[in-house]
This record gives C-alpha cells, structure tokens and sequence, in this order.
C-alpha cells in the first residue's frame, strides 16, 4: 500500500452512536503514534504487528477514560512474547491531545515468522484503570484465546464488563514516496448500549474454555441489532481503515447510513512517555548504598533505560537511595 502523505484525520478517535440500534464505537486511525512507538525498537516483524494492534486496542478502548486518567492494557504469556504493555494518559485538559506508550518484551531466539499471535503462549489479557491519587487502580483479567488480541479485549468486556464489543481492525506497512515504509492503522469498535435493568450475569459463555463473547449477552432486539451492524462492519475493506481515499465520517455513513450515524467530537492522540531523570530516581530511592553500589557501572555510574521511548539516563550512585548525602559534611 502506498500512501504519499498525512491525513488530517491521522491520529485521531472518532467516537460515534448509531441511533437506531443503540449501538456506540469509535474510530481510530494511527500513524505518527506507531511511528513513536515503534521506532524506538529493533522488533521482528510479528513482533510489531502485535504492538500495532495492542496500540491500536488501547486507542478505542482509552478514548472513554477521563481527563487526566490511566488506561494500561497487558499481555502476559509463557510464549516467545512474554509481555506487551500498553498505556494511553488521558487529556489534561479538554481540547488536548491524549497520549500513548507502548513495549513488548521477547525472546528473540524463539520469535518465528507468520501468525503474529502464534507468539503468544498461554497467559492473560488485562486491563488497568488509574484514576489517580486517593483511589485504588482498578485491574480486569481474562485468559488469553480466540486466536487474536482483538477476541482477548471483546472476551474481556463480555467476561468483566458484561457489554457486548466488537473490533474490525486493520494495521500494516504502507510506502511512501521514494520507498520509505512506516506502520499505519485503522479500526472500529462497537459497543451494544445495555437497556436499564438488563441483568446477564448468568449467562453461559460459548467461546474458548467457557468464555462470554458478545452474541452471549443479547437477545431480542438488541440481538437483531448487534448482528445487523456487525454484519455490516464485516464488510468494510482495509483500504476503508488505513487508506487515504475515505475519511471517518464517510466511512460510517457507509457502513451505517440505516442506522442514523451521531458523530461526537473527535480526541487527537500522540505518541508520548512520561519517563524522567526524577522519576527513575524515585524508583531507586528505596534501596540502600550497598543495593546501589551493585547497580553500579564500572565506570561509576548508575544506568537506566526507558522500555517504552528507549531513553536513557546516568546518574552518581552517591545521589541516589534512601542514604544519599548522609555521608556528606
């Protein structure tokens, strides 16, 4: 695919209702985010494709959260790619750009080629909201299964949220011209709207191991519902996601004209970290002289590296842990 330049809806989520079937989602496309993210990295190729789509996850999942706010999805697995961590800090004001970061952790020996999920053991799919100071971080898991990142996250809104959630994503290398080649990605989330007093906790799951997926948790109209649109969000092409020929308010009225499309006021995203000097010293301050002292270089430094944007940072080890400058004067 080749596509030449930027595109005023590039790095945005769109979020969206449909009207007549109760149905809310986004839409996000991703570009120079990727690029930040992945840049920073010598990733295999399947290894990027699973940031990609994890970045792209937390980019219409993290569009609901609040000002100021922590989203963090994970994967934790027993496979080549052991973990891959994902954050999205919400705007600090209205009107700001909300921010992303993202890493994986690997063996290299053991990552081959095809399936990117195939690098994926066994493990689990979480999801983390921060809330801030004064609260306790809520945390939800499910098992990873469904042959995809993308089943992870809809098994987890059945399992934990009970909301029924589907994803059609698309992400991959596109060409400039002059042959330069950088990730770019699209995708839609649909979200049914649960009527007051609707109640499926007990509901039997028919996915991998027992799991809830989404066509568990409706029925009647809202089952009618949820398969029409989801039929038609089946139909969109990946050219449709990433490309520059349709914007996301053509695309819905495309894929969702019947079901009278509300767009909201779309949220911009960058590429960000929140890794500092101050905030690797915080994390060493609670060791001793003697811990710092075998954290120590042999040429007398204290090193750090940021996973998520590659920064690094040197530091006198006599300036750092809870004994610092007690030796002094």
């Amino acid at each position: 695919m080749t596509i030449g330049t930027k595109l005023a809806w590039d790095d945005t989520v769109l979020p969206f209702q449909l009207d007549n079937a109760d149905i809310r989602g986004r839409i996000a496309r991703l570009d120079g985010v990727l690029d930040g993210i992945l840049k920073q990295h010598d990733y295999p190729p399947t290894v990027e494709a699973l940031v990609a789509e994890m970045a792209l996850l937390t980019a219409l999942i993290g569009q609901t959260i609040k000002l100021r706010w922590k989203l963090s999805l994970q994967v934790q697995s027993d496979g080549p790619v052991r973990m891959i961590a994902t954050d999205y800090y919400g705007p600090e004001k209205d009107g700001e750009p909300a921010r992303i970061r993202a890493y994986a952790s690997f063996d290299r020996d053991r990552v081959s080629e095809g399936n990117p999920f195939d690098q994926i053991g066994k493990g689990y799919f979480a999801v983390l909201i921060d809330q801030g100071k004064g609260t306790v971080p809520y945390q939800g898991l499910t098992p990873i299964a469904g042959g995809s990142l993308r089943a992870c996250a809809e098994a987890y809104f059945a399992q934990s949220e009970q909301l029924p959630t589907s994803f059609n994503l698309s992400f991959g290398l596109s060409t400039e011209a002059g042959g330069i080649q950088h990730w770019r990605a699209g995708g839609v989330m649909l979200q049914s709207m649960p009527k007051p007093g609707e109640h499926v906790a007990n509901a039997e799951g028919t996915g991998e191991g027992g799991l809830l997926l989404a066509q568990d948790l409706v029925e009647g109209e809202a089952e009618e519902n949820w398969n029409r649109v989801n039929f038609h969000l089946d139909t969109v092409e990946q050219l449709e996601l990433i490309g520059p020929s349709v914007s996301p308010t053509d695309l819905l009225v495309r894929l969702f004209h019947e079901e009278t499309p509300r767009v909201f006021d779309s949220q911009s995203v960058r590429f960000g970290c929140t890794c500092s000097e101050e905030r690797v010293r915080q994390s060493l301050s609670i060791y001793s002289s003697k811990d710092i002292e075998k954290m120590t270089t042999e040429e007398g430094i204290v090193t750090a590296d940021c996973q998520f944007c590659g920064a690094h940072y040197e530091m006198d080890p006599k300036t750092l842990g809870f004994e610092a400058g007690q030796d002094e004067g």
